[in-house]
């Protein structure tokens, strides 16, 4: 599969003026992100990933080690044409209108002004703002700033988006709103970058996500593969009690309900279960895979500390 960012052993360090030591704040890091997919990059405050995104947009120098931007070195001239990037507190001119702001921005970008008039009309309708587009930025809600940067981020029809924090602080319908965004970003073919703590969205839109530590890359995976349970539910009815207690020794949940059983067990013992249940005249109901959240895997990776 072809990587819209390849990285490499990449490390940053900072000296400490108040220690008079070096303090690693990325360190050895490699890592691939796919095109088209919507990758997650997760850490507490502090582990690094601003510093990572900085050093991926070629605003800061890596100590050592080495990235690619589809195919480039980072602050390439060229391949800033093919990348956007929405901080997570975007500023803009608070005396210009919603329009004003993108059509500035497409200026930079050397637009023509013919299709200039056309690109900013289209943003402003694809983020919502078309009833808003004269009113000064300094009148907008947090949700409006949101989306007139998301607008911004899309004036030169970027291939890789990086995207740092895009729904904190927004109402639920603003959340939505800029969650649906993303998703059509990536069904246009496009690959987002996307940094946040707000894990419920990460676990909806993203394809694969990492979680980084103190600099560190602890886990990186499918979320499809990583959200998988180790445990399996299974319902079943007219099950003897001799049976149910050999049932229970394997299991770490098990009870029953208006005659029915309910038993937790391992993936490894699930053939084993369900046999031995049907082979004494029981009836298996239900199989139902276990399945944990991103937040369960973030924070047993963080507070653990081990990489895998």
């Amino acid at each position: 599969m072809e990587n819209a960012i390849e990285i490499r052993d990449l490390t940053k360090s900072f000296h400490s003026v108040l220690t008079g030591e070096d303090v690693i704040a990325v360190d050895h890091l490699t890592l691939d992100i796919h095109r088209g997919e919507i990758f997650g990059f997760l850490g507490p405050n502090g582990a690094g990933k601003t510093t990572t995104i900085k050093m991926l947009l070629g605003l800061i120098f890596p100590t050592s080690g080495t990235a690619s931007i589809l195919g480039y070195p980072p602050g390439d001239i060229e391949v800033k044409r093919k990348i956007s990037y929405l901080p997570e507190s975007p500023y803009f001119y608070e005396h210009l209108s919603g329009y004003e702001v993108l059509d500035f921005y497409a200026t930079l970008f050397g637009i023509p002004a013919a299709e200039r008039k056309k690109k900013v009309d289209e943003l402003l309708d694809l983020v919502g703002l078309s009833d808003n587009k004269h009113k000064r930025l300094r009148h907008y809600s947090k949700g409006m700033l949101q989306r007139i940067g998301l607008a911004q981020a899309l004036i030169n029809d970027p291939d890789l988006l990086f995207l740092d924090e895009p729904t904190s602080g927004l109402d639920p319908i603003a959340h939505l709103d800029i969650r649906d965004m993303i998703l059509r970003l990536r069904d246009e073919g496009r690959t987002v970058f996307l940094s946040s703590h707000q894990l419920s969205d990460v676990e909806m839109v993203c394809d694969r996500v990492s979680i980084l530590d103190r600099g560190k890359l602890m886990r990186v995976g499918s979320l499809k593969e990583m959200l998988a349970g180790k445990s399996v539910e299974i319902r079943a009815e007219r099950v003897r009690d001799d049976i149910f207690e050999k049932v229970k020794a394997h299991s770490s949940d098990a009870f029953t309900v208006d005659g029915a059983i309910r038993v937790r067990v391992e993936q490894s013992f699930v053939n084993e279960t369900v046999q031995m249940i049907m082979q004494t005249g029981g009836e298996i109901t239900a199989v139902i895979p276990g399945k944990r959240t991103l937040e369960d895997i973030f924070i047993e990776t963080v507070r653990e500390g081990t990489v895998s």
